[in-house]
């Protein structure tokens, strides 16, 4: 059996490996560490030191996780999802996509650009492709309607 001290070293050697290779959030690492053995009352102790050293912060995770999602091409609604599934709730996506895609519109109609045709005449069923596909990517049913009015797609029947 490990005593307390080893293993709070092996928690904080195995976290800061884990960061060395990429930002993760709190809950992250806890998952992790709970797949390895450890208790949540191992971990904790040592998450709040490796916080308080600056080794690791959710701000900067969830800040970091959302801008390669958006470069991707993904929307906010799907981000703010995967943000919550890694246990961040507060992050202000508006403002980082505005820092760096301009707004949701410009990113939305750059992802509709790489993937469809410029056709403005579409069948029903490639309207409804077209529009589940931005939707899985994570942008709003008004968002889309807003893209398809402003390049002026009209159904055929």
């Amino acid at each position: 059996m490990l005593t307390t001290n080893n293993t709070r070293q092996k928690i904080t050697e195995t976290c800061l490996r884990l960061l060395a290779i990429r930002e993760h959030s709190q809950q992250e690492l806890i998952n992790k560490l709970i797949a390895r053995g450890f208790t949540v009352e191992e971990i904790e102790p040592v998450l709040v030191e490796i916080n308080r050293q600056g080794w690791q912060d959710n701000r900067r995770f969830g800040e970091s996780y959302a801008r390669q999602r958006m470069l991707k091409g993904y929307g906010p609604i799907r981000i703010r999802y995967e943000l919550q599934q890694r246990g961040i709730a507060e992050i202000d996506l508006d403002s980082l996509a505005e820092q760096y895609l301009g707004s949701w519109s410009d990113s939305l109609l750059e992802l509709y650009q790489q993937k469809f045709d410029q056709r403005q005449q579409l069948t029903q069923s490639e309207w409804l492709k077209r529009s589940r596909f931005l939707q899985q990517r994570g942008f709003s049913t008004a968002m889309i309607r807003q893209l398809f009015a402003q390049l002026n797609l009209k159904m055929s029947r």
